[in-house]
């Protein structure tokens, strides 16, 4: 059994990681190993670990590599319809696919260990099989796949988090969707509603239009939205309920309606609570199978920014379905 390994060697800051990974398997039987130090031969490369029979492929990266692997392998179909188990090892940035998702194993040698043998692999009997978003029409691009998809302020934020991470040393896991978050928050509490124009708002309007399974859900000015398959985000959060519908899809979605109503008595439920959350209204959240969102500004896959189509909404759908090796 041949055992793959993609490395970004720029994930998480160049953090080292990846390429100490690298060092302990090189040279090893049976482990296909690549540095992915250009996005453009992606394809290329799936397509050696295809004809090589890879079943088991190790992605060693954050969030936007392990997606935009993701998209190829379900678009271009070059393993056919056998696709390998992917096993994420959280070496980005802020890794929040992997945190659900990813190999438990954290040292370099118990991961090296693991890829270069496969009776190793055998006991790492841990498999979630989930299905991707498939994110139809974003503008200029094709179609992409991943877990996670934000709008309004999701979008702003996260480019908030890149922007402080790229300053300081500080945990792209944690401290700084915190602080991000307390700044969302301050804004919110303290300051009049912001206006639509209001760049240095993170807390601003973005009207949207959103149908679900081809039924209206929601209509005007809205604080954020988000669509995910995962069950927990940044802070393990789970900002969503609704899960009561007969036939549920994959998809979690969840919209606040700008300004949030009573944003600062509702938080901890809206980020923790249950399924019954005693929110009033303006706060939707709900399982979808397809969702339209029409809404003219950027939007977040994974933490990759696209543009929102020029004619008609956006159509994200559900995906793909890959087995993850969890360990």
């Amino acid at each position: 059994m041949t055992t793959g390994l993609i490395i970004n060697p720029a994930a998480g800051g160049k953090n080292g990681k990846g390429l100490e990974l690298a060092r302990l398997v090189a040279g090893k039987a049976d482990v296909k190993l690549t540095i992915l130090d250009d996005f453009a031969r992606v394809s290329r490369i799936l397509e050696e670990f295809a004809g090589a029979e890879v079943k088991t492929l190790f992605i060693s990266a954050g969030d936007s590599t392990a997606q935009a692997i993701q998209t190829r392998i379900a678009e271009a179909k070059p393993f056919g319809t056998q696709p390998p188990c992917l096993v994420l090892l959280p070496h980005g940035t802020t890794n929040m696919t992997a945190a659900e998702l990813g190999f438990r194993y954290r040292s370099p040698q118990r991961i090296a260990d693991a890829i270069a043998h496969p009776a190793h692999l055998r006991h790492a009997t841990a498999i979630k099989r989930r299905a991707t978003l498939r994110i139809v029409n974003p503008r200029n691009a094709s179609p992409q796949h991943g877990m996670f998809l934000g709008a309004g302020s999701v979008w702003r934020a996260a480019l908030a988090c890149r922007k402080l991470t790229d300053k300081i040393p500080i945990d792209g896991r944690f401290a700084a969707p915190a602080l991000i978050l307390a700044k969302a928050l301050a804004g919110a509490l303290f300051s009049k509603p912001a206006t639509p124009g209001n760049d240095h708002r993170i807390d601003r309007p973005c009207p949207m239009s959103i149908a679900i399974d081809e039924t209206p859900w929601v209509d005007g000015d809205q604080l954020l939205f988000l669509a995910t398959t995962l069950d927990r985000l940044v802070l393990r959060a789970r900002p969503f309920w609704g899960g009561e519908r007969a036939e549920p899809g994959a998809i979690r979605a969840t919209a606040i309606a700008y300004p949030p109503p009573a944003i600062a008595r509702h938080a901890f439920s809206i980020l923790y609570g249950g399924e019954e959350r005693g929110l009033p209204d303006g706060y939707f959240s709900t399982r979808a199978r397809r969702i339209s969102l029409e809404q003219n500004d950027p939007f977040i896959i994974d933490g990759q920014c696209f543009e929102a189509p020029y004619d008609g909404p956006l159509i994200i759908e559900q995906g793909y379905e890959f087995d993850y090796l969890c360990g």
